[in-house]
């Protein structure tokens, strides 16, 4: 739009422009316009990739000390900046405010725990079983990454990208989600400023079909760490193993939450309540199967329904918001036609899934819950990636978790019991990589790893110590007296 900020994509150290803009539109108030911002072309990420590789030889081999100051001087800017930046966010992307500055606040400290890790970066001195012969094993930067990351956690996703990749001492190639724009270049200008080399790191904007096949598809790019669909994610897998470039995935989930008859309810309810409807229930941990047992069925039912009545939707900015609206156009289409879908399968709706009108014009969604459902439906099989959730009633915790490892998917798992028997056992045979007992599915740590498995994830785990099985390769070596 005219007269609206033009951001650019960041090269070799300078911001450089495009031919091409998009329109970054607040989902809450669409009169509301961020920027335009740099759509990158095949020619301008070769010459970011080729930018990286360049720098790469000095700053993989470069002080930890240095590294360790540039990735503390981002996280320290984050924090500093992130009712400015968590702002930001909430316009972008739609989250409440709270949790947007909750969510900068993530990146910041992730930044700093990386700035950490720099010198604690480990290996090993071993003895050989040949005599006067020992053995070194240590860790070196992959080369240049590729970072592909989603719209939906616009700062903190690229952070536990970007700062692992280069505290050991990776060059960086980063094309965020093409719909929220804004907090990758206000992250991309911080890093600018930290005393990053020339080329160490790079912003480019654009298309998936084009910046991002372009980057998954160079030869002179050494591991691609994704964040996004199964679809494309599957696709990112076959382009890397072809030409054997490391690559790491996070992927689709279709997450239970598990009520027994022994919750505490009230517990309960507030915990599937924030699992499958905060954050609009744009999350890849959401939980959208809430899979209780005969005995506290009805009451849970009864109890969600009536809590789900005090949710306020709204303005993102607004104060006393507990949903802001859906990302997009297009996602608010997907949700409205999961609902319909479940309506047309025999599910019952017992609250929302109605449009809420506000005083301005956005993507408001009421939450969704569905009941009377059964495990073959859409609805309990496919991700929404929306504020709708769907109850399976279970006979006892046998079916109970049963019914939970019955999905292609194993992110992530919840139970809600005051019995230490089901909740330890519940532990030990969820197929999921990150299991929350009586805490809500959705919320996770910055130091521990992230990660699930079967079709939800592919490659080595996420976050804290974790991150160096993406990031690094290993060397053995052996020396002789």
């Amino acid at each position: 739009m005219t007269g609206s900020k033009r951001f650019d994509n960041y090269i070799g150290g300078e911001w450089v422009t495009a031919t091409e803009y998009s329109t970054n539109i607040n989902p809450s108030d669409l009169s509301d316009v961020i920027g335009e911002y740099a759509k990158a072309d095949v020619a301008q990420v070769q010459t970011a990739i080729d930018a990286a590789r360049a720098a790469f030889p000095a700053w993989s081999t470069s002080g930890i000390q240095a590294r360790s100051d540039a990735l503390d001087k981002v996280g320290s800017e984050i924090l500093a900046r992130k009712q400015e930046l968590g702002t930001l966010l909430a316009r972008e992307e739609g989250k409440t405010l709270p949790e947007a500055i909750g969510e900068v606040s993530r990146a910041g400290n992730i930044f700093k725990f990386f700035a950490g890790e720099c010198l604690r970066l480990s290996g090993d001195y071993l003895p050989s079983v040949r005599p006067g012969v020992h053995v070194e094993v240590t860790r070196e930067a992959l080369g240049v990454v590729g970072l592909i990351t989603p719209w939906n956690f616009p700062i903190a996703i690229p952070a536990w990208k970007i700062a692992p990749a280069l505290a050991y001492g990776n060059c960086v190639v980063f094309k965020p989600a093409d719909m929220v724009p804004g907090c990758a270049w206000a992250l991309a200008e911080i890093i600018a400023r930290a005393g990053f080399p020339a080329g160490v790191f790079n912003l480019v904007m654009g298309s998936g079909r084009v910046v991002g096949d372009a980057i998954v598809n160079s030869p002179k790019v050494d591991g691609i760490s994704f964040t996004g669909s199964v679809s494309v994610g599957r696709q990112i897998a076959i382009s890397c193993v072809s030409r054997q470039a490391k690559v790491q995935l996070e992927m689709g989930g279709k997450n239970p939450q598990v009520i027994l008859d022994d919750a505490d309810l009230k517990q309960a309810v507030e915990l599937a309540v924030q699992s499958a409807f905060y954050s609009t229930g744009q999350r890849c941990t959401a939980s959208s199967r809430l899979i209780v047992t005969a005995g506290i069925h009805d009451k849970f039912v009864e109890a969600m329904a009536e809590r789900m009545r005090s949710i306020k939707v709204g303005h993102a900015l607004q104060a006393g918001i507990d949903i802001g609206p859906v990302v997009s156009r297009a996602q608010l289409d997907q949700d409205l036609g999961y609902i319909d879908i479940a309506r047309n399968e025999g599910a019952r709706l017992v609250a929302g899934g109605s449009l809420v009108t506000c005083d301005t014009e956005g993507y408001f969604l009421a939450p969704a819950l569905f009941a009377d459902s059964t495990a073959d439906m859409r609805i309990s099989r496919e991700e929404v990636f929306g504020p709708v959730a769907n109850i399976i009633k279970v006979a006892d915790y046998e079916a109970a978790l049963a019914m939970a490892n019955d999905t292609e998917f194993g992110l992530s798992a919840g139970i809600a019991t005051t019995s230490l028997k089901y909740a330890n056992h519940f532990k030990r045979h969820s197929q999921a990589g990150m299991v929350m007992v009586n805490l809500p599915t959705a919320g996770v740590d910055y130091h521990v790893p992230f990660g699930g498995r079967k079709g939800s994830s592919y490659g080595s785990r996420e976050q804290g110590r974790y991150a160096q099985e993406f990031y690094t390769v290993v060397k053995t070596s052996y020396i002789g007296s």
